[in-house]
């Protein structure tokens, strides 16, 4: 309650402000503005049109990266001499901004879907790669030993101890490739789209239609909120065996 509380209160601010003169209205549009431009856009279906290239763009990226990196991450997690020769090819690319690379992925491989879906792979990938390395790395050792003790073979300790032991760090690496995955993206779609909500943002700044910016802009972020949901559902599902209050 307290949450939609503080929404509630932030909307009303939102309103009230460029109502009252508070900030110019012309640039923070009332919110009951922007509603109404939102059921525009969805009426016209000019926002599931964007919506939909957005999210097919996004789930693509963010999906192949957790294929690729969650097993790639077991590895590198279980596998020490691996790891450590490359680490430092890691550590070099994990801190080279996504969006520095935009140019060199646009160059490379165009301005059409594959360069939009690749970079959102880049960017999903090292927070997922990571946060699994360290989930492996940190399985208690005594269960490790334990496991071995009883006997079981190195896929089953793989299934039985390592997979789920590491699978709530796992997870906190695919909620923040979640995220990335839409937020490089809309920028992504500034520079070179002809559909996207980051299009639909830059084109209405661009030939000022500032409630269908601000429209775009709360759709980003509900898009957001209901995928992180979502990603917290599974979570929650793959970690039934953690002992709950």
């Amino acid at each position: 309650m307290h949450r939609i509380a503080a929404i509630v209160l932030f909307l009303l601010v939102w309103e009230a402000a460029p109502r009252l003169g508070l900030v110019d209205a012309v640039f923070l549009t009332p919110f009951s503005e922007v509603v109404v431009a939102t059921k525009d856009l969805a009426v016209s279906g000019a926002l599931w049109e964007h919506t939909q290239a957005s999210l097919v763009r996004s789930l693509a990226g963010f999906g192949i990266a957790v294929a690729v990196t969650i097993p790639l991450g077991l590895i590198l997690g279980w596998y020490q001499p691996v790891a450590d020769f490359l680490d430092p090819l890691l550590e070099l690319f994990r801190n080279t901004a996504a969006l520095a690379l935009l140019p060199v992925f646009i160059l490379i491989l165009g301005l059409g879907e594959t360069s939009k879906i690749s970079i959102v792979v880049y960017a999903c990938a090292f927070p997922i790669l990571l946060n699994t390395i360290a989930g492996v790395k940190g399985v208690d050792p005594l269960l490790i030993k334990s496991a071995r003790s009883l006997g079981l073979p190195p896929h089953r300790l793989f299934q039985k101890v390592i997979l789920p032991a590491a699978v709530p760090t796992i997870f906190t690496g695919i909620r923040l490739a979640g995220a990335y995955s839409i937020l490089v993206l809309v920028a992504a779609e500034m520079v070179g789209a002809k559909a996207g909500l980051g299009f639909l943002i830059n084109d209405a700044q661009f030939n000022f239609r500032i409630p269908d910016m601000y429209s775009g802009i709360i759709t980003i972020s509900v898009i957001g909120l209901l995928f992180n949901a979502l990603l917290l559902r599974l979570e929650r599902r793959f970690s039934t065996w953690r002992t709950t209050r």
